[in-house]
């Protein structure tokens, strides 16, 4: 299978159009076609089903996916390749959990492109499974995970820093009044957590007896759109401290839970990688950074 048949096939997904995906890619509309016949008898299964348009079938969708992440993986691989000798290019892509110990790694990388601006940054979002998926296939080079994880599989430095997770509610909410939020606080509160089954597990061992009482009407595994619905009055959002703004003229406010329970933040890499000059970089600077912090 070649690189360039990859192409016309997501040419063709992304068109759902035969006619449209040969324009695009410059070739006849019979050449197209043959090329992608010629693709499902290599493969044995059939990607797509033809009519007016074209309509990607389940193998269709489940190849479309192994495909962008091969293209990715390629641009990555050939962008890393043609950095610069004389100075740091290239691209440094971060997966990473919602924490305010992002700051840290932002500092680090506004570090890198004040001194060289032709390295690129990509970010992508999410909780740990995709943050794990993504850079256990290599499509990220590193990760940022929130405790509890495993990261066995990993070479990973621990960030000096500790989120805390409370209760993030209206401030016209009872809780409010309370400086801290205790288990048998939220007895009968609707309340919106986390999705990740590590998190449920910490919950449990933090409200013991009252966690059979909690009512959680929903989960999260992004923050924003969970403090929209506390917004909204659905409810309260156990979560970590520092995502969601507070401050004085915003209507939420955050609570820490008591007794304490505190997440800590790892900046996670592949074990074995061999790392492109921006992504070492980034790496002694991060190092760096962690060092002096704990000098201060």
């Amino acid at each position: 299978m070649e690189l360039r048949t990859l192409r016309y096939f997501l040419a063709a997904a992304q068109e759902e159009s035969i006619t449209r995906a040969a324009e695009r890619l410059h070739l006849t509309q019979p050449n197209l076609s043959r090329q992608l016949r010629e693709l499902e008898e290599e493969l044995g299964a059939v990607l797509f089903l033809r009519g007016r348009g074209i309509v990607l079938t389940e193998e269709g969708r489940l190849f479309r996916k192994r495909a962008e992440e091969m293209m990715e993986l390629l641009d990555k691989a050939q962008s890393e390749i043609t950095v610069s000798v004389k100075n740091v290019s290239g691209d440094i892509s971060i997966g990473c959990a919602e924490t305010n110990a992002m700051r840290l790694v932002m500092r680090v990388v506004k570090s890198i492109r004040d001194v060289h601006p032709d390295v690129r940054i990509h970010i992508t979002s999410g909780h740990e499974v995709v943050v794990d998926e993504r850079l256990d296939r290599g499509l990220v080079d590193f990760g940022v995970f929130m405790e509890p994880t495993d990261l066995q599989k990993y070479d990973f430095i621990r960030l000096p820093a500790a989120d805390t997770w409370g209760l993030l509610m209206r401030k016209d909410h009872p809780l409010a009044e309370k400086a801290a939020i205790h288990p048998k606080d939220l007895i009968g509160v609707p309340l919106i957590c986390s999705n990740q089954n590590l998190f449920q597990n910490q919950l449990a061992g933090w409200a013991r007896s009252a966690q059979n009482k909690m009512d959680i009407i929903a989960t999260y595994n992004l923050l924003f759109n969970a403090s929209l619905m506390v917004e909204e009055g659905l409810g309260c959002a156990i979560c970590l401290d520092g995502i969601i703004p507070t401050t004085r003229d915003r209507p939420l406010c955050f609570r820490p839970l008591e007794p304490r329970m505190e997440a800590g933040i790892s900046v996670a890499w592949k074990k074995h990688q061999v790392l492109s000059k921006a992504c070492q970089l980034f790496l002694d600077r991060l190092q760096h950074g962690i060092a002096e912090t704990g000098e201060n």
